[in-house]
């Protein structure tokens, strides 16, 4: 019975891995039909999300099953209650690429920022990508300098939406209303998914450690 339990939390691990792939490829995608119009690839990662939905909803039934059926305990009981917590993270973190996506479908053939934030925003889309490949690697090391990498993009993620907002409240900001808009809902996409990934760093260390940090 133990190898079996061992089996499926092993299981679990790989598929928050595979899950954090599929959150990788559709930041990046993201970002991309953001920063250079490509509403086909704007429509695949739309389309691609259900797939991170539906990883979501399994991991989830089997982390119930194993404490409804084991009710582990300890070091195994932190393990499945951690992998709960981490899968809801990652389907944010698909959900908020996703919405990324929909801005870049909604205004095509136009950037949803004007042209003075696509520096910003570029840099907003590298560390995104930064957090992403850095989660997936985290999942499958558990290294926890690994999770302060993730927590230093969060903060360069922090400060550039600090950035876009101090542009749009500067006396010589001349974008439209709709700009205005989607660039501040994009600022916020991008900051929120940094806050995912930082919260799945913190729970990686509690789980090595069993030490808590703050929420992210």
């Amino acid at each position: 019975m133990r190898t079996i339990f061992e089996a499926e939390l092993t299981q679990l691990g790989e598929d928050l891995v595979a899950m954090s792939r599929l959150v990788e490829n559709a930041i990046a995608d993201a970002g991309t039909a953001l920063l250079t119009g490509d509403v086909a690839l704007a429509e695949q990662v739309i389309a691609a999300d259900r797939a991170v939905d539906a990883f979501e909803a399994d991991l989830d039934e089997r982390c119930i099953a194993l404490l409804a059926q084991q009710q582990p305990v300890a070091t195994d009981l932190r393990t499945v209650v951690t992998a709960l917590r981490m899968s809801a993270s990652l389907e944010r973190m698909g959900d908020l690429a996703r919405h990324v996506a929909e801005v870049a479908r909604l205004r095509y053939p136009e950037k949803g920022f004007p042209h003075a934030l696509e520096t910003t925003f570029a840099s907003m889309h590298d560390a995104a990508n930064r957090v992403a490949r850095r989660v997936t690697r985290l999942l499958s090391s558990h290294d926890l300098d690994v999770a302060e990498a993730i927590e230093r993009d969060d903060d360069l993620l922090d400060a550039l939406l600090e950035d876009v907002f101090a542009a749009m409240l500067a006396p010589e900001w001349t974008a439209s209303a709709q700009e205005t808009v989607d660039s501040t809902l994009l600022s916020r996409y991008f900051e929120r998914f940094g806050d995912h990934g930082v919260s799945i760093a913190r729970r990686i260390v509690y789980l090595v450690t069993g030490e808590n940090a703050p929420a992210a």
